[in-house]
């Protein structure tokens, strides 16, 4: 497929709204637009970034499609790189329709998903990174996940592999040059191991930052577990700041565990209640409990809540939680519930909380989005990465420093070194776009959506 042949589609979702943006772009975009418009001399003679008003209309039939603005981006300042212009028009589906259609008519081709970032990307407006920071920022779920996904948008994440491969590239050139003129070398080459190990650290702290590009990007299961009537339902109500789940005294109200997404201080969050923990013989009650426990074992964070009103035996308490923490891959936040029904102090290391009056609950709160983001989330402007693509290459990367710092620290001929040094290049090559596979880019882009 070619990348600068006329291509067309809608850049804001298909439906019913005041107004939809029609992109089109690549060579001539700009010559097979002007019959259709009501005024085809402004528009072939518009500088860069002009709105102009007219009508489309449809030559064919003698009718007006509808009536719009255009405007006019000249190559190279547009966002493709290329003649673009971006069609205004109402945004009622039958009118999208019908200016699609007719751009058809008029020799624009549907773009494919992505294709307008791709031709960006080709044309050295964005690096990959940049690139795959424009789908995270229209799928961001939070302000805290936009914020990170805009920071990687203007190069925060290609900054910190840019400054690791200028350390690399210096340490690969001493490398070749002892290696292409042996006869001049006076003695042993001194080993660059403190540099090498300084660039495997840069990059495994950026690898680290995927758990919570990752946590904002799909957001974390939390569950809520404990005893029957411990208040689990009541909490679940109370963070979703609605009545979701059914709240009894009867024991075993809950049979099956329910599923809501919330955000707290910025964090998505799948948030479960679950079935009480308990020992039974009904048949229906234990499935919901088995359900529960799996429910646990794939959670970031179990809020377990204690009866502070009617507690446990503390050895009983303490098996329980045990079990728990077992269960749970993250981490178990003790709760001590009901406080306001009850003078006991919780015990140390529990959250005093009463989940009918919210007493308690902003310190649960904070406590909860500290465990699911242990770096807190990374301030503003830190580089934080979300991409599968990036960390797999950021791994690779880490992984051949570590077979050149093995190199190094037994004495093996150089030569054998520099392989590994570019192997650990290109995985950082690859993952700005510097090296980059025809089948690498037709993965990316072909998961955006289309008109991006």
């Amino acid at each position: 497929m070619t990348y600068d042949d006329p291509i067309a589609a809608l850049a804001t979702p298909f439906g019913r709204s005041a107004l939809a943006v029609v992109r089109c772009s690549g060579e001539g975009c700009l010559r097979l637009l002007a019959p259709a418009f009501s005024r085809p001399a402004a528009l072939l003679e518009a500088e860069s970034h002009t709105v102009l008003y007219g009508r489309l209309l449809d030559r064919t039939t003698a009718t007006v499609v509808d009536e719009l603005t255009a405007v006019v981006f000249r190559e190279p300042r547009s966002y493709t790189g290329e003649d673009t212009v971006e069609l205004v028009c109402h945004g009622s589906p039958v009118t999208i329709e019908a200016v699609l259609s007719l751009l058809r008519r008029l020799g624009f081709r549907a773009a494919e998903p992505g294709e307008f970032t791709l031709r960006a990307f080709l044309a050295g407006k964005l690096d990959l990174t940049q690139a795959e920071a424009v789908a995270e920022l229209i799928d961001a779920r939070t302000q805290r996940g936009r914020a990170l996904a805009l920071h990687r948008l203007s190069g925060s994440v290609a900054e910190r592999i840019n400054a690791v491969k200028a350390r690399l590239v210096d340490i690969t050139a001493a490398v070749e040059i002892h290696l292409d003129y042996p006869e001049e070398d006076s003695g042993e080459v001194e080993a660059p191991i403190d540099a090498v190990e300084a660039a495997m650290v840069d990059l495994q702290r950026l690898a680290a930052t995927y758990a919570t590009g990752r946590q904002l990007r799909d957001g974390a299961p939390v569950a809520i577990a404990g005893r029957t009537n411990a208040g689990k339902s009541s909490l679940f109500n109370l963070l979703l700041r609605e009545d979701r789940s059914i709240v009894s005294e009867v024991h075993g109200t809950t049979r099956d565990y329910i599923e809501q997404g919330i955000e707290i201080h910025g964090v998505p969050i799948s948030l479960y209640d679950t079935a009480g923990l308990r020992d039974t013989e009904e048949q229906i009650e234990s499935e919901g409990i088995r359900r529960s426990e799996a429910i646990i074992e794939g959670a970031a964070a179990v809020l377990y809540l204690i009866d502070g009103a009617d507690p446990q035996p503390e050895d009983e308490r303490g098996r329980e939680l045990g079990r728990v923490r077992e269960l749970c891959p993250g981490a178990v936040i003790p709760i001590w519930n009901k406080v306001d029904l009850t003078q006991r102090e919780a015990p140390r290391g529990f959250i005093a909380l009463s989940s009918a009056t919210g007493e308690g609950l902003q310190e649960l709160k904070a406590v909860l989005c500290e465990a699911v983001l242990p770096d807190g989330g990374s301030e503003d402007g830190a580089a934080v990465i979300e991409s599968d693509r990036q960390r797999a290459l950021i791994e690779r990367a880490v992984a051949a420093l570590g077979a050149v710092l093995e190199g190094l620290q037994q004495a093996m001929p150089l030569d054998l070194v520099a392989v590994d040094l570019q192997d650990a290049l290109s995985a950082l090559g690859e993952i700005t776009g510097e090296v980059a596979s025809a089948e690498i880019l037709d993965a990316m882009f072909s998961k955006f959506c289309v008109g991006k």
